[in-house]
C-alpha cells in the first residue's frame, strides 16, 4: 500500500502524518529515509522482496521529491511499490496535479492539505540561516518560533539550516564555528526528525531543544 501526505498546509499535513504514524502497530518494522540518505538500491530492496529479519515493513520517505531525479525514479517505481508486501509512506510539500494523478493511478491513499489564500504568505526561512552564520542563538530561537507559528514545515527549516552549515563548510567560513562543530551540526540535523519520530518523541520539542543546545 502507498500513502501520501502532501500540500502547503504544513501544520495540518504534519498532524495528519503524525496521527498516521501513531496508528502503525508496534510490531511493524519502520524505516525512515530523507532526501539526504535516499539510495536507489536500498529502496529497490524494499519493493523487490521481503527482508531477512521481518515479513513486512513500512518505509517512510520525507521530502525526497525536492530532488527532481528522485521524483522521477519513484514515479517510475510506484507500480512495483503498489504490488509489494511492504507499505510506503511519502511526506511531501505541494505537488502538481500530474504527480498526484500518477499516485492515484496506483490506488494510493492520498491526503492533500491546502492552505486557504489568506494563509499562503511565505515566511523567510533564510532568517534562520543568517542567525546560524552569525551564531546568534537568541534570534535563531525567535525566528524558529515565528516560522512554526505561521506553519512552516520543520523539514523546510531543517533543509535551510543543513544547507547553510554545508555552505559554510564549503566556503571554509569558520569565524563563528569550527569545522568540527559545523560537521557535527549538519550530521545530527540530518537524522534529528526521523529519529525523534521513530522514538515517538514530540518532533517540534526535539528540534527546539537541539537549536537551544547546539551552541
Amino acid at each position: 500500500m502507498i500513502y501520501l501526505f502532501c500540500g502547503d498546509d504544513s501544520k495540518n499535513r504534519h498532524k495528519g502524518y503524525e496521527d498516521f504514524l501513531k496508528s502503525i502497530p508496534v510490531d511493524v518494522e519502520t524505516f525512515f529515509i530523507g532526501k539526504n540518505d535516499f539510495d536507489q538500491m536500498v529502496v529497490e530492496s524494499f519493493y523487490s522482496g521481503s527482508g531477512l529479519f521481518f515479513t513486512k515493513c513500512m518505509v517512510i520517505f520525507t521530502n525526497i521529491f525536492e530532488k527532481e531525479e528522485t521524483l522521477h525514479f519513484v514515479l517510475n517505481k510506484l507500480n512495483l511499490m503498489s504490488e509489494a508486501k511492504n507499505d510506503f509512506v511519502f511526506l511531501e510539500g505541494k505537488l502538481s496535479k500530474s504527480v498526484l494523478d500518477i499516485f492515484k493511478k496506483f490506488r494510493s491513499e492520498i491526503n492533500v492539505f491546502e492552505l486557504s489564500k489568506e494563509k499562503k504568505e511565505k515566511y523567510n526561512n533564510f532568517l534562520l540561516a543568517h542567525d546560524l552564520e552569525k551564531r546568534d542563538k537568541l534570534n535563531l530561537w525567535i525566528h524558529f518560533r515565528q516560522a512554526i507559528d505561521v506553519d512552516v514545515g520543520m523539514e523546510e527549516l531543517v533543509g535551510v539550516l543543513f544547507w547553510k552549515a554545508k555552505d559554510m563548510l564549503l566556503k571554509k567560513d569558520f569565524k563563528k564555528f569550527s569545522q568540527i562543530e559545523l560537521q557535527n551540526f549538519a550530521g545530527k540535523l540530518s537524522y534529528l526528525l526521523p529519529e525523534a519520530r521513530k522514538e515517538g518523541k514530540d518532533t517540534e520539542a526535539v528540534f527546539e531543544q537541539f537549536l537551544l543546545e547546539v551552541f
